[in-house]
Formats: C-alpha cells, structure tokens, sequence
C-alpha cells in the first residue's frame, strides 16, 4: 500500500492544525454540557444504542446532543479541497458501488455494507425526523484509497453519493465495507444539508461527521479476501487511540448485523 494514498493517516486528515481546532471545539461541548447535566451518550435515558436506527419517542430536548463535529479529512469531494462531486449529474443515488458520470467506470469490491443514517432534530429531543434534509457519504475503498484523490483512482468516484431523507429522516447507501488503513480506525464520512437542492450546489452544510464501525465486525470482515492489509493495521488502533474518536464515540458508533457472507447493515442516528 503506497504511503502517498493515506495522507489522511500520516497527516491526521487535514493536519493536526485542522483537527486540533475541531477536538477543541468537541471537548469544550461537551464540558459546557457535562455542566448543564446533557448527557451526551445517545437520544434518551433509555437508549442502550448508540447506532440504533430508530429515535426515541421518550426524549426530551434536554436529553439529546448533536452529532459532533469531525473534519471531513482531505478527500472530501465537496469543492473544499479540489474536485467537487456534488454538482456532477448523477451523484443522487442510493447504490454507491460504482462510479457514474465521465469517470473510469469502475466498480469498488469487497464485502457488502448497506448504511442507513435516521436524520433527526436534536431541539425536539431526537423525536421528529428531519424529512427532506440531505446527506453527502463517501468512505475509502477496501484498499484504503479515496477516489478522485488516490494514485490509481484519481478516475473514479466510487463511494460516494448523495440521498434525500423520507419522511422517517432516512437515507440507505449500498457500498461495500471499507478498509483500516494506517492511524486511522475503519469510518465513514458524511455531511448533512438543509435539502438536496443545497448538498447538489455544495453549500449550507449544517454538519459534517463521521461513522465508526465495530472491532468485532472489522475482524470477521478483515479475515476475509481482498483485506489481508487491514487486519495488521486495525491491530496498531483503538477507538481510544484513534485521533478522531478517542474523545468519545458513543454518538458515532454505527450498530452492525449481518454476515461476511451475506452483507452487512450499518444503522447510526443522527442528530442534527
């Protein structure tokens, strides 16, 4: 795997001087909530999962948080950084496999992953979906490389692509589950906009995130063909470690079911 492809790795996505400012910003939410007694571990006092797809009808504002905060790392595809996406014909879609429009034409491999997002309104206490917002998702492939930015791939923009949520603030993506790379623990980035006409015209973003997956789920699937690389890199990281979530993940880690053989679902809430 070639060190150029992870400058997200050995660079902490757009640099420590990026990502310095944004975990500052998290931690110092999450003091000023911590003071005002929110927790901040999921939608209600009864949620026992913080990936579960569905809000709680028991919550109250004061018992659910925003989704934090993350950096969209270097390889956004959103026009911040190069190459904008979100304005090519074709980038509404629900199967994120393949790429479309002028690209190369090529299609990601590896193990099926269907990720549904519930879009909710974190004022309303996670109880009212957000119908009619918007989410960009894009991940690596199970090489660990970005499309439009990777050496190799730079003709492609696979896994990536754009949905407008229904009237139960949910968007469903079928990708493929990507790979761990090195300094980075195995994630899926997305950004939520007011409507589709704004994420299309890539403005107005109200928040950008990311998804953590499970150990358990990235073992079995890193057992598999075509992962070999990300089992050693997996065994270097922790959630704790790991430069983006290891100042809480309890919002971002997505609950996972399924099989290698079959697929999986990956399903997170998102309060916004």
């Amino acid at each position: 795997m070639s060190r150029r492809h992870h400058d997200e790795t050995h660079e902490h996505d757009r640099g420590l001087s990026y990502d310095l400012p944004v975990l500052a910003r998290r931690r110092m939410i999450r003091l000023m909530a911590g003071a005002s007694l929110i927790p901040l571990v999921g939608c209600s006092t009864d949620d026992t999962s913080a990936g579960s797809s569905s809000p709680s009808s028991a919550s109250s504002p004061t018992e659910c948080a925003t989704i934090p905060d993350e950096t969209a790392g270097p390889y956004p595809g959103d026009g911040s950084n190069g190459v904008n996406v979100l304005k090519e014909s074709g980038v509404v879609r629900s199967d994120i496999t393949s790429s479309f429009g002028d690209s190369a034409g090529g299609t990601a491999e590896g193990v099926p992953l269907a990720i549904t997002l519930t879009v909710v309104d974190a004022a309303s206490g996670c109880g009212t979906p957000k119908q009619g917002a918007a989410v960009y998702l894009w991940h690596c492939d199970r090489d660990g490389n970005y499309s439009l930015y990777s050496e190799g791939v730079t003709d492609e923009n696979y896994l990536r692509g754009v949905q407008e949520t229904d009237d139960k603030g949910q968007v469903t993506f079928r990708s493929i589950f990507p790979a761990c790379y090195p300094g980075r623990w195995p994630h899926i980035h997305f950004e939520v906009y007011g409507s589709l006409d704004d994420a299309t015209a890539a403005t107005s973003i109200t928040n950008t995130s990311q998804l953590a997956l499970p150990k358990d789920v990235c073992d079995t699937v890193y057992a598999t063909d075509g992962y070999s690389q990300s089992v050693q890199n997996l065994g270097q990281l922790s959630l704790e470690t790991d430069n983006i979530f290891s100042d809480g993940h309890d919002q971002q880690l997505a609950t996972v079911t399924g099989s290698a053989e079959k697929g999986y679902t990956a399903t997170l809430t998102v309060p916004v």
